[in-house]
């Protein structure tokens, strides 16, 4: 995150976290989730990784870890998140297993609400 106090802001607003720990001015701990979640600072425009010339972006990137929250309601957590800052990327769609609603944060990471119905992802299991 290039804004650390934009990111914990809005991801407690967001998602009900609050903060846990403080690592100085470059990391948060976020408690409330089924496990902690950290934030780093990291300045956009500085090297991802010691191994590959990727530069940090956050602009809609696409990123191989990609967070997917269940929540009993996805309307009500959709107008959450937007409040906080999220985007919903396109309408909320809904499969034989559920609801989603895909979404972006301010930061350009991705992230799903998931809603499940009836057996969830056992209505698609084999």
């Amino acid at each position: 995150m290039d804004d650390l106090d934009k990111a914990t802001h809005f991801y407690e607003t967001a998602f009900g976290l609050k903060v846990g720990r403080r690592f100085g001015a470059d990391g948060v701990e976020l408690l409330g989730s089924s496990a902690p979640i950290y934030l780093l600072f990291k300045a956009a425009g500085t090297a991802a990784s010691s191994t590959a010339p990727l530069r940090r972006s956050y602009a809609r990137h696409w990123t191989p870890v990609h967070l997917d929250f269940v929540v009993e309601e996805i309307e009500s957590a959709v107008r959450q998140a937007v409040t906080a800052g999220a985007r919903l990327e396109s309408a909320i769609a809904t499969h034989k297993w559920g609801r989603l609603a895909l979404m972006v944060d301010p930061f350009g990471h991705g992230f799903c609400f998931v809603q499940f119905l009836g057996r969830g992802y056992d209505e698609i299991t084999l």
